[in-house]
């Protein structure tokens, strides 16, 4: 049966070969359990929720991956989407965690109706590629900040913005100290290319913060999963047509395009699963499954949801088709039953997998033309200017309209399509709205 669902001896594989890769798979991502709750829990929603929410959409999206697109891929929440909903949705622009989620919820709608009308794909050609790049290091480096600012390694400071905290006093600063094992243990595993490094770092790094006191073991221990009801399908409508719901969305809908599309064409051209033309096979239906995963998210209580890169990971250990992708689904669904262990993690643990993360993100910083300033400069805003103004929206916001600017004031005119046009005078609106 599993030979016809999945042309299996087709792709050159067998079910062993796939299980493992999906099992490879969630080694490397089932660390968002555990780092999704925590960062959506700083918003003020239920920690425990959050986390059934995450195992929920992640395994639905990925098992729709499996049967419909039939491709090796996982998904779950994405990493710096979830922290542009937490801290500039949230805490930065002041909204309620039900606006961030209302927001995610029209994204996912609209990604619908974008894929069924093949919309999405001709948006992916007309945004510059040196901006995408751009935005990919910028996320990296505005979530290893976060990691630094929750490990209590970097402060704030009246003179001089930030500053490094006292990372030697243990009584004082237990955090740090299990942040910096669990960093130098994760980035040791990650550089010896062992398996699920990010999730033995969270362990590792959890372990250490027992006797300091840094994590706190679970009273008791139940097997069922915690409620949904504290978020589950808690909508905001009263702003949708607000100008700030237009710029969030808006960024939901431009750094999820991205960052999934990129991961299908990184992930596929590592696996030689191209066609002749270069095309990923199958691309409609993948896309369909990050929309339906978003949409459902939204209604379960979490942020976007996304194509995982470390999907990757499975594709290496040789998996090539939707078995692989199944398997992952069914470990998200197995996850459901443990929660106290994933929610006992302290957030020192996942800080250092946010910093390691944000590596990760950095990685498009060598594809980005540093030749041509008016490539360079608006991509370089793109990159400074989201750690700099703690906010992604505010560094997409400048590197589109230097991108806009720089090539107007050059001549280079057939390098501006409409939607960069459409996009700079929608954020020099905003900078008179605000």
């Amino acid at each position: 049966m599993l030979e016809k669902l999945f042309n299996l001896k087709e792709n050159k594989t067998n079910v062993r070969t796939e299980v493992i890769a999906g099992i490879t798979t969630f080694m490397t991502m089932a660390y968002i359990l555990a780092v999704n709750p925590d960062i959506l829990a700083a918003t003020g929603m239920d920690q425990g929720a959050v986390f059934t929410a995450t195992a929920l959409s992640a395994a639905v999206a990925t098992l729709v991956m499996a049967f419909v697109a039939r491709l090796p891929f996982a998904l779950a929440p994405g990493m710096g989407l979830n922290a542009f909903f937490a801290f500039t949705v949230v805490l930065g622009m002041g909204h309620t965690w039900q606006f961030a989620l209302t927001a995610v919820f029209l994204e996912g709608i609209i990604f619908i109706l974008l894929t069924a009308f093949n919309i999405r794909e001709l948006i992916i050609k007309a945004i510059p590629i040196n901006i995408k790049h751009g935005i990919s290091v910028g996320i990296g480096l505005f979530i290893a900040l976060i990691g630094f600012k929750n490990a209590g390694i970097v402060v704030g400071n009246d003179a001089t913005l930030v500053g490094l905290a006292d990372i030697v006093d243990i009584k004082s600063n237990p955090s740090a100290l299990v942040a910096i094992i669990t960093l130098i243990v994760t980035g040791t595993l990650l550089a010896r290319k062992v398996k699920g490094a990010l999730l033995i770092g969270i362990f590792v790094g959890t372990v250490v913060g027992i006797p300091l006191d840094v994590t706190h073991l679970p009273s008791s221990f139940e097997i069922a999963p915690p409620s949904l009801s504290p978020i589950f399908g808690k909508f905001e409508w009263g702003q949708i047509f607000t100008t700030d719901m237009a710029l969030v969305l808006l960024t939901f809908l431009f750094v999820d395009l991205f960052d999934t599309v990129g991961t299908l064409i990184g992930v596929t051209s590592k696996a030689n699963m191209l066609d002749k033309d270069g095309k990923i096979p199958r691309v409609k239906q993948a896309l369909f499954a990050d929309s339906i995963g978003t949409t459902l998210g939204a209604i379960l209580g979490t942020s976007t949801v996304t194509t995982y890169v470390e999907s990757a990971a499975g594709v290496s250990e040789g998996g090539r088709t939707g078995l692989t992708a199944a398997t992952t689904g069914v470990l998200f669904l197995l996850a459901l039953f443990f929660s106290p262990l994933f929610l006992m993690i302290p957030s020192a643990a996942t800080a250092a997998i946010l910093i390691l993360v944000g590596v990760m993100m950095f990685t498009p910083i060598t594809k980005i033309d540093l030749t041509d300033y008016t490539e360079a400069i608006p991509a370089f805003l793109a990159i400074v200017m989201m750690p700099f103004t703690y906010s992604i929206a505010e560094g997409i916001v400048f590197g589109m309209l230097a991108y806009v600017i720089l090539k107007v004031l050059t001549g280079k005119f057939k390098d501006i399509s409409i939607v960069s046009i459409l996009l700079a005078i929608l954020f020099v609106f905003k900078f008179f709205i605000d």
